[in-house]
């Protein structure tokens, strides 16, 4: 960096490499799409898909946000983080490295979506639990846990169309899924841990003001009703900025990657409506299939779709499952790796860049998303071999 530059501003050579290596990059990234979908339905088709992500995706992902920061800054005031922080930190802390007030992250995910621990991240004395290297792991537990009651809850209504109860094929999953957050995070925490360093303290606007004395907590001014509503408020405030925050990421990102696992409009042409695509992920993975069939158990090579769609979308995940079932492809087993991995990944590549860049941790990014992949990969092939396991005694 130059001398008397501003803070955090690097300077480069005004023509370098990347000049003119980028360009192609650029346009290579764009003509893999247009040779296959046509130039003018690839651009319709990244119109459309950003402008229903937005309608869809985004506003759905803002109210959950505003719910649950209203939510989380009522627990918070009337004590309830500090209670889950007493009550959960032996079972938190040797088991995810976290305090126990990240439960509440865990808790909240699992009812709504991953950007829901945004929320909580926002509450200024849920962040005075956490050392600095532990804030950033709130993206892979709370991601790990993201859609969960959802996707359960789908997984299981699927027991009619499958002609046998799969109660025990979700429970399986769900414990395949707890043991990925578990791998996640704990790999997060050996990142973050080596950037930030063991004892630094997350910032928080409690850090400036006196000492909090031991056994106390802070509250807002004013009576009950009072309490009630500004925390209401301020946390609803809270869940609009972090709402609007993810806008970049999730259209831009979830974008490309719906673009690289959709394919063509049900009559097989593209016309350039939202959500078309080349399917290029779903091929690459079929390519593997010989390596990840003895990992996973999957019954068809067509199964390999529904985790690598979770990398995008949990519910489009889903919405496969059920074509995939009608025609006789699944098994219960299958549903047990699948409840593990949509819930687990839950669309964290659409989402892991958006919740780091709100957490201000956009130099973690690569770290966060490694991590993750290889915790939804534990979390499916545990699914299966516990499956196989649980299979065999009974």
């Amino acid at each position: 960096m130059n001398e008397g530059s501003p803070k955090g501003v690097l300077y480069k050579k005004e023509l370098s490499v990347e000049t003119f290596v980028f360009p192609v990059i650029f346009i290579g990234f764009f003509a893999l799409f247009a040779v296959k979908m046509g130039l003018a339905n690839t651009i319709n088709t990244m119109m459309n898909t950003a402008y229903r992500l937005l309608i869809d995706t985004v506003l759905y992902i803002t109210a959950v946000c505003v719910i649950m920061g209203a939510i989380s800054a009522l627990l918070s005031e009337f004590g309830f983080v500090s209670l889950a922080n007493r009550l959960l930190q032996p079972l938190m802390n040797p088991i995810y490295g976290l305090p126990g007030a990240a439960a509440l992250g865990v808790v909240t995910t699992f009812l709504s979506d991953n950007p829901a621990v945004l929320a909580l991240a926002e509450d200024q004395h849920f962040r005075h639990f956490f050392k600095k290297y532990q804030f950033p792991a709130l993206t892979n537990i709370g991601t790990a846990f993201g859609m969960g009651l959802i996707v359960c809850t789908y997984m299981y209504s699927l027991s009619p169309a499958m002609g046998r109860p799969l109660g025990g094929a979700v429970l399986i999953g769900l414990l395949g899924a707890v043991i990925g957050s578990i791998v996640s995070t704990r790999i997060m925490l050996v990142f973050t841990k080596k950037y930030f360093g063991a004892e630094a303290e997350e910032p928080s606007s409690l850090a400036g003001a006196a000492e909090i004395p031991v056994n106390m907590r802070p509250i807002r001014q004013g009576g009950l009703g009072t309490r009630i509503i500004n925390a209401i408020l301020e946390g609803g405030h809270s869940g609009v900025k972090m709402g609007v925050s993810i806008v970049p990421g999730v259209l831009v990102i979830c974008t490309v990657v719906m673009m690289l696992i959709s394919g063509p409009s049900e009559s097989g042409e593209y016309t350039g409506a939202a959500y078309e695509g080349i399917r290029l992920l779903p091929t690459l993975a079929n390519k593997i299939d010989f390596i990840l069939n003895p990992l996973f158990g999957f019954s068809s090579p067509e199964a390999i779709g529904i985790p690598v769609t979770a990398l995008g979308a949990a519910g489009a995940a889903m919405s496969l499952t059920t074509s995939l079932v009608s025609r006789g492809l699944l098994q219960p087993g299958d549903i047990a790796v699948f409840t593990a991995m949509c819930m687990c990944w839950s669309g964290y590549l659409s989402t892991h860049a958006s919740m780091m860049d709100s957490l201000g941790c956009k130099d973690l990014i690569g770290k966060a998303i490694l991590s993750h992949t290889i915790g939804g990969l534990c979390a499916g092939i545990s699914a299966h071999w516990l499956y196989v396991l649980i299979s065999l005694i009974l």
